[in-house]
């Protein structure tokens, strides 16, 4: 669940700074918003507001309450080591569990004790167990021409912050991010004149290779976790421009190998995005118009006749919870005529329904120029749209219909690449 994303925080999460996993700084802990640094922290008058600055648990940057009186002077309450010390493994690793994901990397430099239980297979149990962080964004940038380390931040939509994650763990190769399912990250890329498939967890640092296709190309691919049966898989359709057929493959983590499936007959893509939801994986066709479906339970494709809106510039696929799927998309001929738009499938009708538009000052803040590129993707009914010149990112919760701003520097680099991403310890290569 997205927890205080509203409008009127905008100011303040512009102001925020990235946190790393490793090391603490000095600057880490001062409130760096516009607001902190408009009250101040000087000493002020009993009548007039005062401000209290209180630090949340796991959470690296101080948040400012303000409040007209302070009833109570702070407290600080302050644990005995041997209470700690004495603690059973059990509740311990219970305890653990429920921290942000983000700060178990602090957490390890506490003691031996705690650096072994968060490695430990017990405590990843309990992990698994507790109920998810919620919806994150990673952001995802690397330069394979200049040979710079890869840059990896994640906002966690939870606690309105930004955080880096070292990644210098992978190999050196030139891959670009696939997407991310059940706090697995996906990666394709070349090792040389290799085409490669590589899935990773970013908090564990851990990764591996998978093996080669039949037909080792590169291919538009996506990743699908199911975490009740401890596997995943990916589904390669068609090369990744589109201009030859090949079979569909199908890699499968409890076989470790890919399987050969049918041919996607020959159609004119709309693009190259995908989005899977109820087990079946649909892309955009031209001609014929529609949609095509992959059915990963039974192996083969069908055209489902679903025509788009008129005058649809361009449009994303965007997979809900359950079997809802979501088109968005531009509409307009002119730049002052344009608005961004939201419509569902009726699987029953075949039609498009149209559920929401997006307000006019956020298309306007989003995309200044008629002809700017955008990125769109969603989970969990929330679908997010990203500038590639404003450096701004745009959340809208279906459920809730309600529109959001986030905005930082990672969302700043030319060309990175974004997807939603769920922070999980327990997710293993299997």
């Amino acid at each position: 669940m997205v927890v205080g994303l509203g409008e009127a925080s905008h100011e303040q999460d512009e102001g925020r700074q990235l946190s790393y996993f490793g090391g603490t700084s000095s600057s880490s802990s001062r409130n760096t918003s516009p607001i902190g640094r408009g009250l101040g922290y000087r000493n002020v008058s009993p009548s007039r507001q005062k401000v209290i600055k209180t630090k949340p648990r796991g959470l690296d940057e101080e948040m400012v309450a303000t409040f007209a009186k302070a009833p109570h002077p702070d407290v600080v309450v302050h644990m005995e080591d041997n209470i700690w010390a004495m603690l059973p493994e059990d509740l311990l690793n219970e305890i653990l569990a429920r921290v942000p994901p983000f700060m178990i990397f602090r957490l390890r430099s506490v003691c031996k004790r705690w650096n072994l239980i968060l490695q430990d297979n017990g405590f990843l149990k309990f992990h698994s167990q507790v109920p998810s962080h919620g919806p994150c964004l990673l952001t995802f940038w690397k330069n394979s021409q200049t040979g710079q380390t890869p840059h990896c931040s994640v906002f966690s939509l939870p606690l309105k912050q930004w955080y880096k994650i070292p990644f210098t763990f992978l190999p050196q190769w030139a891959y670009w991010l696939v997407g991310s399912s059940g706090g697995l990250v996906c990666f394709s890329g070349l090792d040389g004149l290799t085409f490669r498939t590589l899935i990773c967890n970013p908090l564990t640092q851990s990764w591996r290779t998978l093996p080669s296709m039949h037909y080792n190309q590169q291919r538009q691919l996506i990743m699908v976790v199911d975490r009740k049966k401890r596997s995943f898989k990916v589904i390669a359709a068609s090369d990744i421009y589109g201009d030859k057929s090949l079979p569909t493959e199908v890699y499968d983590s409890t076989l470790d190998s890919w399987s050969l499936h049918q041919t996607m007959p020959a159609v004119n893509l709309c693009s190259s995005k995908m989005a899977f939801c109820d087990s079946r994986l649909y892309m955009e066709t031209i001609s014929p118009l529609g949609l095509m479906m992959y059915r990963l339970d039974a192996g083969y494709w069908e055209h489902i006749p679903a025509k788009f809106p008129r005058s649809l510039l361009d449009g994303y696929l965007v997979a809900g919870t359950q079997k809802r799927l979501f088109l968005v998309g531009r509409i307009g001929l002119y730049s002052n005529l344009q608005s961004m738009r939201i419509w569902e499938l009726d699987h029953a009708k075949v039609i498009w329904i149209e559920i929401s538009r997006m307000p006019p000052r956020y298309f306007r803040a989003l995309l200044r120029l008629s002809a700017e590129r955008f990125e769109c993707f969603g989970q969990d009914n929330l679908i997010c749209f990203t500038s590639w010149n404003q450096g701004k990112g745009l959340i809208f919760d279906v459920d809730k219909k309600v529109w959001s701003w986030i905005t930082g520097c990672a969302l700043q680099t030319y060309n990175s690449q974004v997807c939603f991403y769920e922070p999980r310890f327990d997710a293993s290569m299997y």
